[in-house]
């Protein structure tokens, strides 16, 4: 699966928005034909934690179409942020007059939004790489240890990697 999308430039003076082409990470050699969808997926080959029942392909079909809208809900988030961010740099530039204080609430906005814009576009990366490892190979294998993350787990949180386990270990570091 490949998206190409806008990579907006930040206060660090660099020129205005660069197209890059974004390829997720999958971690099988399974070739995903373009256009894959949750039909592609066997649920038999998604890995279950001892004791949890196998997916089913309903399952499989609503994770799909979560990640999927969960695709859109982002963009659309990144789209209406890179819109803002537009509108408070231009209006950055003329505050010819304000005080300290209308100065200070700029750059908080300013950053704030790009604090929004940056986490909604890890959250899409990390969707898009969900995504690719459910129609690929690697989707419920915890990328640590290499057992099964769990279903109630990734049925909870879909853009999961790692098993409980090796999270807590993560966490703890």
């Amino acid at each position: 699966m490949t998206t190409t999308r806008r990579k907006t430039s930040t206060s660090s003076g660099r020129g205005a928005a660069a197209s890059r082409t974004h390829t997720p990470a999958g971690s099988g050699a399974r070739a995903v034909a373009a256009g894959a969808g949750a039909e592609s997926v066997d649920p038999a080959e998604l890995p279950v934690r001892t004791g949890e029942e196998p997916w089913t392909a309903t399952e499989v079909t609503e994770l799909h179409s979560e990640l999927n809208g969960e695709l859109i809900r982002l963009r659309e988030e990144i789209e209406a942020a890179e819109a803002a961010l537009t509108g408070l740099m231009r209006d950055s530039n003329d505050g010819a007059g304000d005080d300290q204080v209308d100065a200070g609430t700029k750059n908080i906005n300013r950053e704030s939004e790009l604090a929004l814009a940056n986490n909604a576009r890890e959250m899409l990366d990390q969707t898009e790489r969900a995504l690719a490892r459910l129609e690929g190979v690697g989707f419920g294998v915890c990328e640590s240890c290499g057992q099964a993350v769990g279903k109630a787990r990734l049925q909870a949180f879909p853009r999961a990697t790692l098993c409980v386990s090796c999270k807590a270990k993560q966490e703890r570091r």
